[in-house]
């Protein structure tokens, strides 16, 4: 298992792997697709099947860390720099 890409045994992508607690990341999943949000969650479940089963996913379904498509980051990093943003507007003096 290459440590540096040993997630792709179970879950097809590293963003899969992106912790959902954050109110950013909740805003981030609302934003998503229909279809990839449930292939988000799809890949999720398959990847705990195989963890209960003690099974690695099958190489046919292993995808290549050059394949590794971020899909959510990116969305993510959208969400920090709104946010960002406002807080700045949210912060501006007028002076007169």
């Amino acid at each position: 298992m290459d440590s540096q890409h040993g997630h792709q045994l179970t879950i097809t992508s590293a963003d899969d792997l992106i912790p959902e607690e954050t109110e950013t990341v909740q805003k981030a999943l609302k934003r998503l697709p229909p279809k990839e949000a449930y292939d988000r969650v799809f890949r999720i479940r398959r990847a705990f099947q195989c963890s209960i089963s003690h099974n690695l996913l099958p190489a046919a379904e292993q995808v290549k860390p050059e394949e590794d498509v971020e899909y959510l980051s990116p969305i993510i990093r959208a969400i920090e720099k709104e946010a960002a943003e406002r807080a700045d507007l949210d912060n501006l003096v007028v002076k007169r």
